[in-house]
């Protein structure tokens, strides 16, 4: 490592556009801090891939942000969090965040003991969210809805037509005729439906979304570790750019909607980078479907 190995970005990953609720969350608390972030658009969305799939493209896309000199790695999609983040510990050299539905606090907060999970059906039969279950969901009632056909909307661009908004109200209505007055966003694409979502439950539910307690555990990885902009002794001297937290976007498949909603969400204006980044299993479905 350098010197200056602190003012390297961090790297942010997802299948798709989800993660930039967790990149808008990171830029909130850590303004100076450089950033990749990586949607793996030719292979997304995750939540309907196997369990080693999912392995191989985090460990890919992993090995691929550190040869691009990425400090620190956000895995910012709860399917691969769930499926694939402690073999990507055992695999990869610099610290990893993983991302998790907000159980702790949606069973905190609930009134009524009873709180809905609204997440991808890979979340919500791993090993790893039903640990999370034991361990913060004793004595509530917790109603798990995988949320099937909402990646791909968002993907599209779909946050509010009529046709989306059935199917949110498919998913939420049993979950508020039995009493939930807690909503876990159990993937990060989900904040992007936070209008729809408000619109079928009005006040009668507390949204849970986790991207800033992701940013923040964050700051704490890369304090703990002298890996922070702020840690380097010559701070004053580094580079402005990086003084305000560069992002660098970059897609392995279409990245037009990428471009189009990190300008609206982040208001960063900035290329989308195409880059391949190959893997066993990745390399084998391409040949197979060219």
């Amino acid at each position: 490592m350098t010197h200056s190995f602190s003012d390297a970005p961090v790297g942010i990953f997802d299948s798709g556009l989800g993660g930039l609720s967790v990149l808008r969350a990171v830029r909130a608390q850590l303004p100076a801090e450089p950033v990749i972030y990586v949607a793996d658009t030719r292979h997304a969305p995750y939540g309907e891939r196997d369990d080693d799939f999912i392995a191989d493209r985090t460990l890919a896309i992993g090995a691929w942000l550190v040869s691009q000199g990425a400090k620190a790695l956000v895995v910012a999609c709860n399917t691969a969090t769930a499926q694939s983040i402690a073999l990507a510990r055992d695999r990869m050299s610099i610290p990893l965040v993983g991302v998790e539905p907000g159980i702790k606090p949606a069973v905190l907060g609930s009134r009524s003991g009873i709180v809905g999970v609204l997440a991808t059906q890979s979340t919500l039969s791993s090993a790893r969210f039903q640990a999370l279950l034991a361990r913060h969901a004793a004595g509530c009632r917790v109603l798990c809805q995988p949320g099937h056909g909402l990646v791909r909307a968002i993907e599209r661009g779909d946050v509010g037509s009529p046709d989306l908004l059935a199917l949110l109200r498919g998913y939420l209505q049993p979950m508020l005729d039995a009493g939930a007055d807690t909503l876990v966003l159990g993937c990060t694409h989900y904040p992007f439906l936070d209008a729809a979502i408000r619109s079928i439950v009005g006040d009668r539910m507390t949204l849970i979304d986790t991207g800033v307690a992701i940013a923040r555990q964050l700051q704490r990885v890369l304090d703990e570790r002298g890996l922070s902009v702020s840690d380097e002794s010559d701070a004053a001297e580094t580079p402005a750019d990086h003084r305000t937290g560069t992002v660098r976007l970059c897609a392995t498949g279409d990245s037009a909607q990428l471009r189009a909603l990190c300008a609206a969400l982040l208001q960063v204006e900035a290329p989308v980078e195409q880059v391949r980044i190959p893997s066993r299993r990745a390399t084998c479905e391409d040949a197979d479907a060219a």
